[in-house]
């Protein structure tokens, strides 16, 4: 007899929703995730836009979203501007809770997993599990055959000495010195005296140079005059940004597992936002309700294919960002696409540009010299350099 009908490998963000999803629909399938840390969910905040979501998926969401605010701000050093879009947060402290409730009985943390097929699971210990399907969702797959450039951050959440004053996010701050590629701080104000604070850079490389990171959030946090009382928590990560790729290759190198999340390709190609790309595929696979190894692979990866193909326009302004002009003039591409308007800027974040979005988007005088931004556009097969 098998030990589930569904294994998901990796308790994170992707596998996590879909379980919980399973639980409230699909109560009947019994499920396994294997989770090689002591929670699920790791360290992590997780964000998204009111946009970006149905009102049916923000309402099965709800129960996670720890922080909700009705609006954002953004910094360049020529711009600032408040958007009037709703933005929330969910948090993996309240994420493994809500799922060890809802999921305790089909939990294994701590459990090292060594090789993953379509249908078995071979554990560490030399355990094997069986089950009438396996979805690895362990995070970013290294692949020859995807061109990335990275988002790294380290975030500190940090009680001050006195309020704050913030009423709302700054997703993105600019205006502070450019180093290691597009800089910007990305700030979330929980209460009158607590925020997070990430160093955030569109970078070349994934290297994270820690201590100085730590620096920038200290002096970024006494340029605004903010005391700091104490480091409540530090979290850290480095995301892909896709320049270009083969996904049908990258998907051939999966050997028949199907994957989720970042494994699937499954994230907002420009921002690295993860996940309303989560919750889509949750809601994908219920409406198929096919729960068989084979049928999943096909499915998923139909799914991703597709999505690869509607943002192929995502990967082009992602070049532009990292080829067009001098690193620390990077800061201008997305200064101007924030003078756009705001159901655009709302539609870029759900991924979901009209043909006319991806004009205006492009048009006008580019902010970085146009023979690197035609080279920028034209480099769609970078990732046959890298082969």
């Amino acid at each position: 007899m098998a030990d589930a009908d569904l294994i998901l490998v990796g308790g994170g963000l992707a596998n996590g929703l879909l379980a919980l999803r399973l639980r409230q629909r699909r109560p009947d399938l019994r499920l396994l995730i294997l989770e090689q840390g002591e929670t699920l969910g790791g360290n992590h905040t997780w964000s998204f836009h009111e946009h970006d979501l149905t009102s049916a998926q923000q309402a099965w969401l709800e129960p996670l979203v720890g922080h909700r605010w009705p609006c954002y701000d953004v910094i360049f050093p020529g711009l600032q501007r408040r958007l009037d879009s709703g933005y929330a947060s969910i948090f993996s402290q309240r994420f493994h809770r809500s799922l060890m409730a809802e999921l305790g009985d089909g939990m294994r943390l701590r459990t090292e997993v060594a090789k993953v097929e379509p249908q078995r699971v071979q554990l560490a210990s030399g355990e094997t599990l069986h089950a009438g399907a396996v979805i690895d969702g362990r995070g970013v797959r290294r692949s020859h055959q995807l061109a990335l450039g990275f988002q790294k951050f380290l975030g500190q959440e940090l009680r001050l000495q006195q309020p704050h004053g913030l009423q709302a996010p700054i997703i993105m701050d600019a205006s502070v010195a450019q180093q290691d590629g597009y800089r910007f701080v990305y700030v979330l104000p929980f209460s009158a005296d607590t925020l997070l604070i990430e160093d955030t850079y569109y970078a070349d490389g994934d290297a994270v140079a820690l201590d100085t990171l730590r620096n920038n959030i200290e002096r970024y946090a006494s340029a605004q005059g903010w005391a700091v009382a104490e480091v409540l928590r530090e979290e850290q990560g480095v995301l892909p940004i896709v320049l270009s790729g083969d996904l049908p290759a990258f998907w051939d190198e999966a050997r028949g597992v199907p994957q989720s999340g970042l494994s699937a390709a499954l994230f907002h190609p420009t921002t690295g936002y993860s996940l309303p790309d989560a919750v889509r595929l949750a809601d994908h696979l219920l409406a198929l309700d096919r729960w068989d190894a084979a049928g999943l692979f096909a499915a998923i990866r139909a799914y991703s294919l597709a999505q690869w193909r509607q943002r192929g326009f995502f990967r082009l302004l992602n070049r532009m960002l990292f080829m067009a002009g001098p690193a620390d003039r990077r800061w201008a591409v997305m200064q101007r696409f924030y003078r756009l308007r705001e159901p655009l800027i709302q539609r870029f974040y759900a991924a979901n540009l009209t043909t006319w979005d991806r004009l205006r988007i492009v048009s006008g005088k580019p902010p970085v010299p146009v023979g690197e931004a035609l080279r920028a556009l034209a480099a769609g097969n970078l990732h046959k350099d890298k082969q």
